[in-house]
């Protein structure tokens, strides 16, 4: 899916065995969704051969987050663009890695931390995780911090203006990051894209999801953050 991951366990009693699982899960689901590999099931599928009604299990649990998101934004976030292929990259990355979480702890580990390409997922902290400065690649702009939870956050700054508000087919560029901490990576990914597709309308519609914390900063650099958003320490002054 194009980016790195990496992880750290600090439960001694859970051998490395678990994180093997993590990293074949994740090759797994590459291989299965990815919009740019030709076996793939989403190519297959977005070329008609196979029906919608016979996916999998799992691509039909992503496929129908992303309607919910679709309908939810009034269709600023859409996997199905005009003259492009289906791609539900923005829903499968949360997705593959919480569940990655999810089997860590089935494994017994509580205290960890997995983090996909700056989206993490956190357990038995705190954690303390940086939130990239969206115009300086050497600073953060704010800390979080994890206990039992995930933060994900859509930029502009890495991949320059990739994210489609669906109902124009423009770039959004309302925004230049936004941030969401929620009790699971699938939320938080999700919502933080969908919210950025929307542009600077999106921070208020994250920020009303149940059990999203936002932090944005928008075009004019602004920064705007909800009341029980979990910055760490000092840097909730600073912030």
């Amino acid at each position: 899916m194009g980016f790195p991951v990496s992880l750290r366990v600090d439960d001694a009693h859970v051998g490395p065995e678990a994180a093997d699982a993590v990293f074949a899960w994740l090759r797994e689901v590459d291989a299965r969704f990815s919009p740019f590999k030709a076996d793939s099931e989403v190519r297959r599928l977005d070329r008609g051969e196979i029906e919608r009604r016979d996916v999998s299990a799992d691509l039909g649990e992503v496929l129908g987050l992303c309607e919910e998101y679709r309908a939810a934004t009034g269709g600023a976030f859409d996997v199905r663009l005009p003259g492009r292929g289906l791609d539900p990259c923005a829903v499968v990355k949360g997705w593959s890695v919480q569940r990655a979480a999810e089997s860590l702890r089935a494994a017994g580990a509580r205290r960890f931390v997995l983090n996909a390409g700056g989206d993490v997922v956190a357990g038995g902290g705190p954690w303390r995780v940086g939130v990239r400065h969206p115009e300086q690649a050497d600073k953060v702009c704010t800390v979080a911090e994890l206990t039992d939870g995930a933060i994900a956050t859509s930029a502009r700054y890495e991949r320059g203006d990739h994210i489609i508000d669906g109902r124009t087919g423009r770039p959004a560029t309302g925004l230049l990051s936004l941030s969401v901490v929620a009790s699971s990576l699938t939320v938080a990914d999700t919502v933080a894209t969908a919210a950025f597709a929307m542009g600077a309308e999106g921070v208020d519609w994250a920020a009303s999801r149940a059990g999203c914390e936002v932090f944005a900063v928008d075009a004019e650099r602004r920064v705007l953050r909800t009341e029980g958003f979990p910055v760490a320490g000092a840097e909730a002054r600073a912030a």
